[in-house]
């Protein structure tokens, strides 16, 4: 076994503690490519059977339109069930405010509407792809991340995990966020999608885009960017390393149109993989807050 076998055992142990543990289980799908890596990755848990949980995506209206299309494309492949969260019904409901502003992004707004979903569907896990080397609150975590009954995160309750022993007691109204590829890095998932051939939405490809330059950054014109008359459009050779919305999602300057170039790109970067992305950057601490209110 190399060290790939090993992640993706441990993984798919995880995946299948998850159902042994857990009444009601989801799996949270961004379309990204961790979250799609973990749909691979419950095939190998639980096929030929079904798998024990749906998938549950939060739709803030601003996706990039080639994820919703793969997300969809992904959905008909597999024949499991997908649950969405609609950001504008919360905003529709009152119970969240659309941002102003330049800056202004849907992304904070869809912990409202992850933890109204969680609620309505009475689930007492959420699997999701986060990674220990994304970010440094993401490295504070557990595998099993035990989240109380308003869906807030406590560093300080987490729970020991001795010899991937893996503690899921929660009480009634609690919920545990799981992360089966935490101990992934950035390149060992590429590594893994090179490996098992696994599709991914375009945008993690070089493309030509329209973008503007913002706060130093590449952002993807659209409709919904707030744009004035200093921001000029040019249309450049660019990809993603991550996907998230639009509005606070950057891309990079490549031309790297295979899994072999971007891995090359990867390993030659300074720039962590969420240096891209532009609500980390509205604090020292901004994710760590996040989490703390329900964000994933």
């Amino acid at each position: 076994m190399d060290y790939l076998d090993h992640l993706e055992a441990e993984a798919i142990y995880i995946l299948r503690e998850v159902a042994g543990q857990f009444e009601k289980p989801a799996l949270l799908f961004s379309g990204g490519k961790d979250s799609i890596t973990l749909v691979h990755l419950a095939k190998k848990a639980f096929r030929p059977g079904k798998f024990p949980f749906p998938l549950v995506h939060i739709d803030t209206g601003h996706n990039f339109p080639e994820t919703i299309a793969f997300r969809d494309s992904l959905i008909e492949e597999i024949g499991e069930k997908l649950i969405i969260g609609y950001v504008q019904d919360s905003i529709d409901q009152g119970k969240v405010v659309e941002q102003k502003g330049k800056n202004a992004s849907r992304n904070a707004l869809q912990t409202v509407t992850l933890l109204d979903t969680i609620s309505k569907n009475g689930f007492d896990a959420c699997i999701g792809g986060a990674r220990r080397d994304e970010e440094k609150a993401r490295a504070k975590e557990r595998i099993f991340s035990v989240r109380d009954e308003f869906g807030q995160w406590d560093p300080k309750r987490q729970r020991p995990e001795l010899w991937s022993i893996f503690n899921g007691k929660i009480h009634k109204g609690e919920n545990v966020r799981i992360f089966p590829i935490s101990n992934w890095t950035e390149l060992d998932v590429w590594n893994y999608i090179k490996r098992e051939q696994i599709a991914l939405p375009s945008i993690y490809f070089s493309h030509e885009r329209e973008v503007i330059t913002r706060n130093g950054q590449l952002m993807a014109a659209a409709p919904f960017l707030n744009m004035d008359e200093e921001d000029t459009i040019e249309r450049k050779s660019v990809r993603f390393r991550t996907v998230g919305d639009m509005t606070c999602t950057a891309a990079v300057d490549s031309t790297a149109t295979a899994l072999d170039d971007i891995i090359a790109e990867i390993k030659a970067s300074t720039v962590s993989e969420r240096g891209a992305r532009m609500d980390d950057k509205v604090s020292e601490a901004a994710m760590e807050e996040r989490k703390k209110q329900g964000y994933f």
